[in-house]
Formats: structure tokens, sequence, C-alpha cells
């Protein structure tokens, strides 16, 4: 089974962690996925940069500007990651924009991520129906989940169609906003959580955007199964390079 499925069916609020490959330096991620594991996080999102990310508030925006300076590219971070699953189990998603990957060749970028021990993709720019239609065969073919992103904006029939199209969990965004740009959720925000959650979809929800500390976390995970956290953990990394990620971990729960 693949290693999100699991991870989902465990009973627990999934951490997942998300950092820029190649960012403060570039031969640190290896051992920042280490690291976060060992700590007892959950779930890692890997970013891939680019030089164009829509999603990205200033904060992942200059790390992945760094992570590029340092010489990040897609044939480097399968490099380096080669050899990933003999030391990390936990599962392992590859955040990233579509251009990349299409100029790899989509086909060859998912065989890549299979032989690696990859378990799925988000890929904010690729839109849930040209999924549907043009890849999702190439994802099965190599059991790859892609996870789709929902907002507050998104309407009840497009999420029962992500939801029917998903197999691993829903990126539930925390509002209609860049990564970073909040701090704390609101009545609107704990509405738009109570909203989903009443649907009863198929497929968990992971809060992403806004979490930032034990607290948040805590409130986002009253309603889903997990939560992400970005920019907070990017923020650590420009503080304190890759040391102090016990701490960082430790605080939020």
């Amino acid at each position: 089974m693949n290693r999100i499925k699991q991870k989902l069916q465990e009973d627990k609020k999934i951490l997942s962690i998300y950092f820029s490959a190649g960012y403060p330096n570039l031969n640190d991620t290896l051992q920042i996925i280490q690291d976060l594991e060992k700590n007892g996080v959950d779930m890692i999102e890997i970013g891939l940069p680019f030089s164009d990310p829509l999603a990205d508030g200033p904060t992942i925006q200059a790390s992945s500007t760094k992570a590029l300076q340092n010489g990040m590219t897609t044939q480097i971070l399968f490099d380096q990651l080669k050899d990933i699953r003999e030391s990390v189990s936990i599962p392992l998603v590859i955040m990233g924009y579509f251009n990349p990957m299409l100029q790899y060749g989509v086909e060859n970028f998912c065989k890549k991520c299979a032989e690696i021990g990859i378990d799925g993709l988000i890929i904010p720019d690729l839109p849930v129906d040209v999924y549907a239609e043009q890849y999702k065969a190439t994802f099965d073919k190599y059991g790859l989940i892609n996870v789709f992103l929902i907002t507050p904006q998104t309407s009840d029939e497009r999420i029962r169609f992500i939801d029917s199209v998903s197999s691993g969990f829903i990126y539930m965004v925390s509002s209609a906003s860049v990564t970073g740009s909040q701090s704390g959720f609101g009545s609107t925000q704990e509405d738009y959580f109570k909203r989903i959650a009443d649907m009863n979809l198929k497929n968990p929800q992971i809060i992403g955007f806004g979490i930032n500390n034990a607290e948040t976390f805590n409130q986002a995970t009253q309603y889903a199964k997990g939560a992400i956290i970005g920019s907070a953990f990017i923020t650590h990394l420009k503080d304190n390079g890759t040391g102090k990620i016990d701490t960082f971990v430790k605080a939020i729960r």
C-alpha cells in the first residue's frame, strides 16, 4: 500500500512539513528530511523550486529563488534522493509546478519518483480536469498519489469531483491567499473547515496555509486529519540553518 494511505489510516493527527529542496544550501535536502523524520514529523513535502511559484508567498518564494541560485534542478533533486529509502520511511511528496515536470517528461518524472520511493505529487497549477483526462493513468501506473488543492471559493460540485478523482488526501487551503500571509484562524475559516468536514468526503483533508505554531495546528486539526507547515519552517531554516529542527517540531506538538 502507498505510504500516504498507510499514514492516513493511523489514529493520529498528521503533521506535514514543507521545505524547498536545496535551501538553505544545495546539499541540505537529505539531512533536513532525515532530521524531520527523526523528530516525529509524519509526512514531508519537498518543494521543487520554480522561478514563477504562483501559490507561494514571499517566504517560500525567497527560499525557492535561493535554491535555484544554489543550483537546484529536477535532476539534482532526484540524484540527492536516490537512496532516501535506505534511511527514511515516512511518506514523501514532491510539491512543484507543472512546467519543470513537463520539461522533464511527465512519464519520465513519474517513473523516477517511483524508483526513488516518492509517494505523491502536489502540482498547484495542474487542473484536475486535465489531470483526469491526460495524466491520471500515468500516475496510477507508477503508484503515485496526486493531491489537489481546494479553497474557500471552490464550489461543492468541484470539491466532489476532486474527491472522486483523488486517492489520498485533499489539500485544504485555509484561505484565498498565498502561503505565509496570515496568522491564526477566525470564524470565517472555522466555518469553512466545518463545512468541508460535514461534506463527508471519501478522502481525508489536510489543511495548509497559515499553520505556524501549536495553536494553529490544533485549531486546524480539530476539523481535519492533519496540517501542513511551510513558511514557518522555512523561516526557522533561514534563522537557524539546519540546526534546532528538534526544537521547531517539539514546539508544534
